[in-house]
């Protein structure tokens, strides 16, 4: 196997995480961006902790999605960017430009220093956010041909932000050219903790542990593994069909929220004792909307169990992904093992 020099953003995350333990595995070079250098020795132990081998082919470097500093050196001599950094903050936020400003400004920052340093390819992980939102209920089945309506209905500060950085990195290549763009689109990301911190859909999950969530609501969630996020990120860097593609990575149809917690139950018996078994009516939620915002947030998809295409990756980058439960039990599971189910 050809090896390179990968630099991945958001060394500290919970997807850039699995990407660099697979780029390690197969002996890639890599380097990782981390907001401050204070974080590496803890970075590293989670890495360590989660199974990192070959670590001494991974080095950081400081730099920020909303300064200049440091863009210059992270991306100096590497084959490829991986760039995996974005804030996640899905549902309501005070001040959108919060979410939108570092994830459309930190992406045009990084593309425009991997072009100037002649970096071949820069695979972004956009996300089903960019694709799914903001149309109306239908039969449709979700590709890469899709784009979330910015103004429709359910459409967050985060599924904005997504778009308008994915957009805009599209505008730039086609504008400029001079380099290689790929773009991911995972919907909802579950799989092993690492670290002390559990993010995106895996908060799912341990609501559902911890009793937090009282009853399932209407919902349907698509999900995918992370592991095979990072192994299809990392197909992306060099597949010769990547090159100017979209790719949507999902798993086989949407699960009912009932259906997640069946598959905690399964995956850690008794230790799921606090995951609800009964169905929260569709009414309450859309009374509870009028002052709920997080209900509020839902009520656009409730009963609605949106249709995912995944054919594209599949071909392009050879990509088979696990059965979405062995996601769901991944999550539980480390999560009882590290005593963050609550």
């Amino acid at each position: 196997m050809t090896t390179h020099n990968v630099l991945v953003t958001g060394g500290s995350g919970f997807i850039a995480g699995h990407v660099i333990l697979q780029l390690l595995e197969q002996g890639h070079g890599v380097r990782a961006t981390l907001r401050s250098r204070t974080k590496e020795a803890s970075v590293r132990a989670i890495l360590a902790e989660s199974g990192m081998t070959q670590g001494d082919n991974l080095s950081f470097v400081e730099a920020d999605l909303l300064a200049d500093d440091g863009w210059a050196a992270a991306v100096e001599g590497v084959d490829y960017v991986l760039h995996v950094a974005s804030p996640v903050l899905p549902g309501r936020v005070e001040n959108e430009d919060d979410v939108i400003r570092p994830a459309r400004e930190g992406t045009l920052r990084v593309l425009r220093a991997a072009r100037a340093a002649g970096v071949k390819r820069l695979v972004l992980t956009s996300a089903f956010h960019a694709v799914s939102w903001g149309h109306a209920h239908s039969d449709h089945i979700f590709t890469e041909a899709d784009w979330t309506v910015l103004d429709g209905p359910g459409v967050d500060a985060y599924g904005r932000a997504k778009t308008l950085a994915e957009r805009a990195a599209w505008d730039l290549v086609e504008a400029a050219g001079g380099i290689e763009l790929t773009t991911m689109l995972p919907v909802a990301v579950m799989g092993p903790v690492m670290g002390a911190d559990v993010s995106g859909a895996n908060h799912i999950v341990q609501r559902m542990l911890n009793g937090g969530l009282p009853a399932f609501p209407d919902l349907y969630i698509p999900i995918v593994d992370v592991r095979d996020v990072a192994a299809a990120h990392i197909a992306a860097m060099t597949a010769p069909g990547a090159a100017g593609q979209r790719f949507l990575i999902s798993n086989g149809p949407a699960l009912a929220m009932k259906q997640i917690g069946a598959g905690i139950r399964a995956a850690v018996g008794d230790a799921a004792a606090k995951v609800p078994t009964r169905a929260m009516p569709s009414l309450v939620i859309r009374i509870g909307a009028l002052f709920n915002q997080e209900f509020r947030g839902t009520v656009p998809d409730l009963g609605y169990s949106k249709k995912t295409s995944n054919e594209r990756a599949r071909t392009e980058l050879g990509w088979t992904p696990r059965p979405a439960e062995q996601a769901i039990a991944a999550a539980a599971q480390s999560m009882i093992t590290k005593g963050l189910a609550g």
